[in-house]
């Protein structure tokens, strides 16, 4: 069996096994750069954010203590408060990268079709 022609990051040679007709495995493989580069930001996106967990858990637990008399109201309404400030800057924080996220893509597609010969548009200019 062949074995892949690529390196692993730290230089050392891939020990997948590929067939007979190929090279490099799909990891390697630079036609399928594209597809690999989508379902990695797919995945990171789908990913729950840890900072966000924490959070959920941090809210949990100052309710579950209000609702035991552990915790008075008037100190857990100042850090829900706190926290939900938290919330929202990790949103806003989402937000942007999706942002760039878009704009790469965009900048992506004008390239392709600069490269394709088309010209420009008014549709593609800012």
């Amino acid at each position: 069996m062949a074995r892949c022609a690529g390196s692993k990051p730290d230089g050392t040679p891939c020990e997948r096994i590929v067939s007979t007709s190929q090279t490099y495995c799909y990891a390697h493989d630079s036609r399928h750069r594209k597809a690999r580069s989508l379902a990695a930001s797919k995945a990171a996106r789908s990913k729950p954010n840890k900072e966000l967990q924490a959070l959920k858990y941090q809210l949990q637990d100052i309710a579950d203590r209000t609702l035991s008399g552990e915790l008075e109201s008037k100190r857990s309404a100042v850090a829900i408060q706190a926290l939900n400030v938290k919330l929202r800057a990790l949103e806003q924080e989402r937000h942007w990268r999706e942002l760039g996220e878009i704009e790469e893509r965009l900048e992506n597609l004008e390239n392709a079709r600069l490269q394709a010969g088309e010209e420009s548009s008014s549709v593609w200019q800012a």
